[in-house]
């Protein structure tokens, strides 16, 4: 296989000649994902002419691994014959991503052109909402009747092995179309040949609903260890299955969003950092730094309301940042836990006053440790009185944050929302507000009122 540069060189000599043959051997002799990595950092027009020069399966399979935002710049760029050429290479629920972005007119113009099969299929899979276990299945699987012998049902996979996404796992139905069993493709050749797939077939069946959230399918496939999970509509029966591949890919995409949604953006969805354009990151970065703005505005008010005693005792104000800091920085890592818990199923909203006791004793712990670091510092910079309010403030921060960069996340899932939108940034101001109303609080408390 050729390095980076060296097959960005010999990709780029391509489009200086029509040798189909030479591309072909070039495609074929590195690895696809290599080779869309170089064609992404060309123009859609100059990948589109080298793309469908390829036979079907090869220009089919390369195109898969292209990001969505560059597969639909091509799309536009490539003319109708070789798209269809192209939807009729591609794989089932590939196929069904695809035509689901594309505009209405194209759907409308391309779906009659398909074979009757694959348009029943699209229109099937379609019908499931973004989001859904549904939209990331795959009708390219083994199905086989209970009342197959085991030499029939070797057969029946033998002659639809080329067309079938995953055959490793066979899926058992009845007349209904309702999955009653599965049966592995080792079990099955080391079945007796006319063995009744019923009575050599597993009935301990793992499978999940087409219209639960997406994320409950890698969920499933890594909580039982599967190559694939089947997927069943409200009345059991068998639509689809996601393979363990596609589970990998919903499992990034909703890592990747937790990620943007927890440093306080909104998610880069179809598109990469690398492609993404200068109004696309500020229009993902803007609204919550524009929220941020009015909400740490209260932090401000509250100082402002304690202006005597801030003039009255100078060194109070050293040790602001410093407190306000620890307890949003408590509240981040708190927030982080839940959060990333939440998403893996580690934590359930039932455990939400465990957890919070749990936490309760922690930030104690944290806050006292930190306080007696702290008090030193209090003592040598503003006396024994100062370094009491520091001290005693710098548990209650603490105590503050991590209790709010707790609950937060549990809030928001009891709500229906999303627990990653408890972002750090959002956590840390209201955490910054709390800690400085503590604060002032605890200092007018222990110093008392200044007279004027």
């Amino acid at each position: 296989m050729l390095t980076h540069p060296e097959l960005k060189a010999t990709i780029e000599a391509q489009l200086a000649t029509d040798d189909a043959n030479d591309w072909l051997l070039i495609v074929n002799n590195n690895q696809d994902a290599d080779t869309v990595e170089v064609l992404e950092e060309l123009d859609p027009e100059q990948t589109a002419s080298l793309l469908v020069r390829l036979p079907s399966p090869h220009f089919a399979s390369l195109f898969s691994y292209l990001s969505p935002a560059y597969q639909d710049a091509l799309l536009k760029v490539i003319d109708q014959p070789e798209q269809l050429r192209l939807f009729k290479a591609m794989a089932r629920d590939e196929r069904v991503d695809v035509y689901q972005r594309l505009p209405e007119q194209e759907q409308k113009e391309i779906l009659p052109k398909l074979a009757k099969q694959e348009q029943e299929d699209i229109l099937r899979m379609a019908a499931y909402p973004d989001g859904t276990v549904g939209a990331v299945a795959t009708s390219s699987y083994v199905a086989v009747p209970e009342n197959m012998t085991v030499i029939e049902a070797l057969r029946y996979v033998r002659k639809n092995a080329p067309t079938m996404e995953t055959i490793y796992q066979l899926y058992i139905i009845d007349k209904d179309q309702r999955l009653i069993g599965t049966l592995s493709l080792r079990e099955l050749m080391m079945g007796k040949d006319d063995s009744l797939i019923k009575d050599v077939m597993r009935t301990d069946l793992v499978s999940v609903n087409a219209n639960e959230p997406q994320q409950e399918a890698p969920d499933a496939i890594r909580r039982y260890d599967l190559l694939a999970v089947p997927v069943t509509n409200g009345g059991d029966q068998l639509i689809g299955v996601v393979t363990v591949d596609d589970a990998m890919d919903v499992d990034v995409d909703e890592s990747t969003e937790d990620f943007h949604k927890g440093g306080g953006t909104l998610a880069l969805k179809d598109v990469s950092l690398r492609q993404a354009s200068t109004w696309t990151m500020f229009s993902k970065r803007a609204p919550w730094l524009l929220v941020l703005v009015f909400a740490n505005m209260f932090s401000g008010a509250i100082i402002e309301s304690y202006e005597d005693t801030i003039v009255t005792y100078v060194a109070l104000v050293f040790f602001l940042p410093l407190l306000v800091d620890s307890g949003g920085n408590a509240g981040a890592q708190a927030s982080t836990l839940m959060v990333r818990a939440l998403a893996t199923g580690d934590l359930q909203l039932r455990d939400w006053f465990k957890t919070l006791g749990r936490e309760f004793w922690v930030a104690l712990l944290l806050g006292v440790a930190m306080s007696v670091a702290v008090y030193g510092l209090g003592l040598y910079r503003g006396g024994a009185d100062i370094a009491l309010v520091v001290s005693i403030s710098m548990v209650a921060v603490v105590l503050a944050g991590s209790m709010i960069g707790m609950s937060l996340p549990f809030l928001l899932s009891r709500l229906k929302l999303d627990p990653a939108t408890a972002s750090a940034p959002l956590i840390t101001s209201i955490a910054d507000a709390v800690g400085v109303l503590l604060y002032f609080y605890i200092a007018v408390t222990v110093l008392g009122v200044p007279t004027t």
